[in-house]
């Protein structure tokens, strides 16, 4: 299928029609950077949602676990960075209760009609003097052209925001995909839908059904979010939701040619988001493709790749720009999977490393120059069947280290 769609340049949650944003510093964070954000459609939106399948889920999570479950339609979305009321008791569900219905005050609509998430230091209660100051004020500033201003507001250990835009080419029309993202630690999500510290939150202008809507997000989290690893932790607050709000006019059906046009822009923008993550995650220098080639089945490829992308031994030696494919190798083999070694073959990007289970032979000073790269690729053939799998991942270094054990948001 042809590409018919296309990025919008500096595209953001506003870029679709009927959508505004905000993002606003409320005070909780200490460094005075902003930290509260907030989505409106001005119409009630179809959605669906994704969410983390860590068992400690946070107050929000389940909140909004509840509403997907009984809700038909939204039309906010209100977020805070700097706390993530997880592991808070009663006191945290009737803090995200309240966030819900100060959202909806200020909106003039109802509560269900508001998603809230958090993220930030987890077991630390809401401030809630501050939560409302800072969701009167979100409502206050909410623009058709703050997305950018939202994304910078969901923020922790981020370094840039992260929010883009696709414009997709329908047979009955143009539609407008737009999304915004925060991530950079404690990423490796598992994310069910209904059941993301990632999250994010996506807009379109086109009129989709919440059924069509959930199996769309379902395969693109699965294609995207699912497929990433900084630091092989799951967050309590993993979160992601889509809003579909008809205004353009153009309505999509499960089945139809332009369902697929649709979820092939979705997938595009998830994926580029899901990237600038993993390129953006803690300390991290290297941006690692892992591709698993020719397992014996799609479940064997997935645990595959997924040990090699959660070996700190493999990310610390890519910081190192070290070869050394003992560590990759030793990931396989303990991974649970049953395969024949002496049959394994490993590339790092197209240089051979291990053939029939052994030393290629290619030189480690070469070996190492590839590894030097910003990017690189490692390819594992297992010469076991037809099935396949990737990973984005990423090195672990001194940096990360450093982050992680002063991390106070």
């Amino acid at each position: 299928m042809s590409n018919k769609y296309s990025f919008i340049e500096n595209g953001s949650v506003t870029s679709p029609a009927g959508f505004k944003a905000s993002g606003i510093a409320a005070g909780l964070k200490v460094s005075g950077a902003p930290d509260m954000a907030m989505i409106l459609s001005d119409t009630p939106a179809n959605f669906s949602a994704a969410f983390t399948s860590c068992v400690f889920a946070a107050a929000p999570v389940c909140l909004g676990r509840e509403l997907v479950a009984k809700q038909k339609t939204i039309r906010a979305i209100a977020v805070n960075s700097g706390n993530a009321n997880a592991c808070t008791g009663q006191n945290g569900m009737k803090a995200a209760k309240e966030m819900s219905e100060l959202a909806a005050q200020e909106l003039s609509i109802q509560p269900e009609e508001v998603i809230v998430s958090s993220t930030g230091r987890i077991g630390v209660q809401m401030p809630m003097q501050i939560i409302s100051n800072g969701i009167k004020q979100a409502a206050e500033a909410l623009d058709y052209s703050s997305g950018t201003e939202a994304a910078a507001a969901i923020m922790t250990t981020d370094t840039v925001p992260k929010s883009a835009a696709v414009e997709a080419e329908l047979d009955s029309g143009k539609v407008t995909i737009g999304a915004m993202t925060k991530g950079a630690g404690m990423i490796n999500p598992d994310m069910h839908v209904p059941h993301a510290t990632m999250l994010c939150y996506i807009t379109t202008d086109a009129k989709i059904d919440n059924a069509l809507l959930k199996s769309l997000l379902g395969r693109g989290v699965d294609n995207s979010f699912n497929r990433i690893n900084i630091d092989g932790d799951m967050s309590t607050n993993d979160t992601t939701v889509i809003m579909a709000n008809g205004v353009s006019g153009v309505e999509i059906k499960a089945g139809s040619k332009d369902a697929e046009i649709f979820y092939q822009a979705l997938q595009t923008l998830m994926q580029q988001l899901a990237r600038e993550m993993v390129m953006d995650g803690e300390g991290a220098t290297k941006f690692v493709t892992i591709y698993i080639e020719n397992a014996k089945d799609d479940a064997c490829a997935k645990v595959l790749a997924e040990s090699i992308a959660n070996s700190l031994l493999c990310k610390t030696a890519w910081f190192g720009s070290d070869p050394n494919w003992g560590r990759l190798v030793a990931a396989l083999g303990y991974s649970g999977v049953d395969f024949d070694p002496e049959i394994v073959n490993v590339y790092y990007d197209d240089q051979p490393v291990v053939l029939k289970g052994g030393d290629a032979g290619t030189p480690e000073a070469e070996l190492a120059k590839t590894l030097q790269n910003r990017e690189f690729s490692i390819t594992v053939d297992m010469n076991a069947g037809t099935a396949k799998y990737w990973v984005w991942s990423c090195d672990i270094s001194y940096e990360y280290v450093k982050i992680n054990a002063e991390y106070h948001t």
